[in-house]
């Protein structure tokens, strides 16, 4: 990087500055006084454009509402001081041959800072793109879904991950070594490490399904086959569900991605089918009232709607009664709540009209043959 700046520098602008030294003789001091002014300089200027792009960046950014331009000067501000100084330090051994383990060691030090500061300032508009476009308030709460957080922490562990593989790579080729073999093994290594983790893999590209897709977030109940719950956490490989019975389910986020899931918690009302049947003996005139008494009933129930109610169908021991309504919430409490309210007035109801319910029973004729 710096490989030129020595010559150019001494040849151009430094006269020969050779005096005698006890013990050593005459010594040229032009690489001495070539470094240090290089140094100064450098730092110098270093410092200068810092400080004029930090400062312009500020008042832009005081004067706008976004917060794109907050993420530069925090990018800025990222860069540490003593990196310019890093910077400044190495262009200054340029004039000097040092042994080639030295120069190594210094040149492996100095790349590996500038990937690092480098791979800094990326993390800092990778985290700014995560908040913007992951991190978001989605239903208007002004709370951020937990499984967002999820979501958004894996992103920028992978975008760390690849942004540090290749300034590795790029360090590694800068000092003279060859990477291409590298490369090669890593891919080779990273297949069979993708065999050995095929199902962890497997869950964790699902967890990226289950965030991007949303079947559901964290607070929801779902049923899943024959367990149901409320979903605590989406993690990266399985996600935890609390059970109506209290312990914890923990199902694999690929079995979630291929599994039948009900989301309880996206519904906005409920739609309630039920059944009851009188008996036979009931009076016609007293069948047909049934109708009448069921609507009677809904007109009083706040939060519930009656679709319909029917004479269904003649059962074995029982004239069927087929009524439809809906319950206008997604609260399971509060549904039972409106059921047993209906349970009990259509209760009170029949026992003021004499009207009985039915339940098995068989009737035998017998006849006596002579």
């Amino acid at each position: 990087m710096f490989d030129n700046l020595s010559a150019n520098v001494i040849d151009s602008y430094l006269p020969a500055l050779i005096y005698n030294v006890p013990y050593f003789g005459d010594y040229d001091f032009s690489k001495i006084v070539g470094a240090a002014i290089v140094f100064v300089v450098l730092t110098a200027i270093f410092w200068l454009v810092r400080m004029v792009i930090l400062q312009r960046a500020k008042s832009l950014a005081a004067k706008t509402t976004t917060t794109f331009d907050d993420v530069i000067v925090d990018a800025i501000e990222s860069v540490k001081a003593w990196v310019y100084s890093l910077v400044a330090f190495y262009a200054a051994l340029q004039f000097f041959t040092l042994p080639d383990t030295i120069d190594l060691i210094i040149s492996a030090v100095f790349y590996f800072v500038i990937v690092w500061q480098l791979i800094s300032i990326a993390v800092c508009f990778v985290d700014y793109l995560i908040t913007r476009f992951l991190e978001k308030d989605e239903d208007g709460d002004g709370v951020v879904d937990p499984s967002a957080a999820t979501a958004s922490n894996m992103v920028a562990l992978i975008a760390q991950i690849v942004l540090w593989s290749l300034g590795i790579i790029f360090v590694l080729s800068n000092l003279g070594i060859e990477v291409t073999s590298l490369i090669a093994g890593l891919g080779i290594g990273g297949i069979a490490v993708a065999f050995a983790l095929q199902g962890v893999l497997s869950d964790l590209f699902a967890s990226f399904s289950l965030y991007f897709d949303k079947p559901f977030r964290i607070g929801d109940f779902i049923v899943i086959g024959s367990d149901m719950g409320t979903v605590e956490k989406i993690g990266i490989k399985s996600t935890r569900i609390r059970t109506l019975q209290g312990e914890e389910l923990v199902v694999s986020n690929a079995e979630l991605t291929s599994a039948r899931v009900q989301n309880f918690k996206r519904m906005e009302e409920r739609r309630i089918v039920s059944k009851f049947g009188i008996t036979y003996e009931t009076p016609e005139d007293k069948v047909k009232e049934v109708d009448g008494l069921v609507e009677n009933i809904f007109t009083s129930i706040d939060g519930a709607r009656l679709d319909r109610v029917h004479f269904a169908s003649f059962g074995d021991s029982a004239l069927i009664f087929e009524l439809v309504y809906h319950v206008e919430s997604s609260d399971y409490a509060e549904f039972m709540d409106i059921q047993q309210r209906y349970n009990f007035a259509l209760l009170t109801a029949f026992n003021q009209k004499g009207i009985e319910f039915a339940y098995p029973t068989q009737t035998v004729y017998t006849k006596q043959i002579s």
